[in-house]
């Protein structure tokens, strides 16, 4: 099984999270050190704003890192930024100095944190993802999008 980014466009994210959901948890990390890691975040990444619920952010104002690891060698991680300011979503490849809540964690765990197939508070709970911030927004977090489920 591969990621293909090229077939990302015409891919819905439900189809998305069928395709991780065939992966293991090895594969995912295989794929991820390899040559297509940033175009695969990038658009994983890029379809928050899509699956944004603005109904659900109204009043909320938080900024939140994701600090995916397990890159190869030369860039072991990537980090990506989601900013909820009432009701927007914006991304950012390039994170500033001030979040509310950041998050680390391997590709597996991400991959399972986007596709609606691992709990986030379980993986909080098993050490999975590294919380560092403010825990209430990060709790919160996956309520203001519409998480695809494989």
């Amino acid at each position: 099984m591969d990621l293909d980014p090229s077939t990302f466009e015409s891919m819905t994210p439900e189809e998305f999270a069928q395709t991780i959901k065939k992966m293991s948890d090895a594969e995912i990390s295989e794929v991820m050190r390899g040559e297509h890691r940033v175009a695969i975040l990038d658009a994983i990444f890029g379809r928050f704003p899509d699956l944004f619920r603005p109904d659900k952010a109204v009043g909320v104002n938080s900024t939140i890192q994701f600090r995916i690891t397990g890159g190869p060698e030369e860039h072991p991680h990537d980090t990506y930024e989601i900013v909820v300011d009432d009701g927007t979503c914006a991304v950012s490849e390039e994170p500033g100095e001030a979040y509310d809540v950041s998050l680390m964690m391997a590709p597996p765990e991400f991959t399972k944190m986007v596709t609606g197939r691992g709990n986030p508070t379980m993986l909080v709970m098993r050490g999975k993802i590294k919380v560092k911030g403010d825990i209430a927004t990060a709790a919160t977090f996956p309520s203001l999008f519409d998480i695809p489920e494989a």
